[in-house]
């Protein structure tokens, strides 16, 4: 299976903010910003895997700024590292001022997918190599996550979690 890079996976939805998508006080729905950054996953998980891809987590959603009636909001997703059947995709989320045209990061969440065959079997996928420094980072720090995510679930030992570990010795 031939490695693959980030930008392989570079998915950007662009949309507006419609009235029936917002709350009492004109912003976004949370379930609704949620709803747009899991298709903009899902896609780019697609890419990396060119398999069917499934949502297994939402391992973390930062909602830092209210996105308001109108606002341009840009999702961006990218493939940060790929396991044995699992891919972490990283999102960041964009609002773009309407007059200057400045975009201002909003949110950011962090899904993991597996890819999977016609029956719904785990299948493997390529393994990622990054090439910026922030996809450098994103991949080292998603192990971490991995681990962490692994440990609370009971599935892995505290003693095992080495990268994890490294963080507190």
């Amino acid at each position: 299976m031939t490695p693959k890079h980030p930008i392989e996976s570079l998915t950007i939805l662009t949309d507006l903010v419609l009235p029936s998508e917002t709350n009492p006080l004109n912003n976004l729905f949370g379930g609704e910003l949620l709803a747009r950054m899991d298709r903009a996953a899902s896609i780019a998980a697609r890419r990396h895997s060119r398999r069917i891809t499934v949502t297994a987590s939402v391992n973390h959603v930062a909602f830092n700024r209210s996105i308001p009636l109108g606002s341009v909001v840009t999702v961006e997703a990218k493939v940060s590292r790929a396991f044995n059947t699992s891919m972490e995709i990283f999102l960041d989320v964009w609002i773009e001022d309407r007059e200057s045209g400045i975009r201002t990061k909003a949110n950011e969440a962090i899904y993991t997918f597996v890819a999977v065959d016609e029956t719904g079997t785990p299948i493997k996928v390529p393994e990622l190599i990054p090439e910026t420094d922030e996809e450098k980072s994103r991949f080292e720090a998603a192990l971490r996550r991995k681990q962490l995510s692994l440990v609370l679930a009971g599935k892995m030992n505290p003693h095992d979690a080495t990268e994890l570990k490294a963080l507190f010795i």
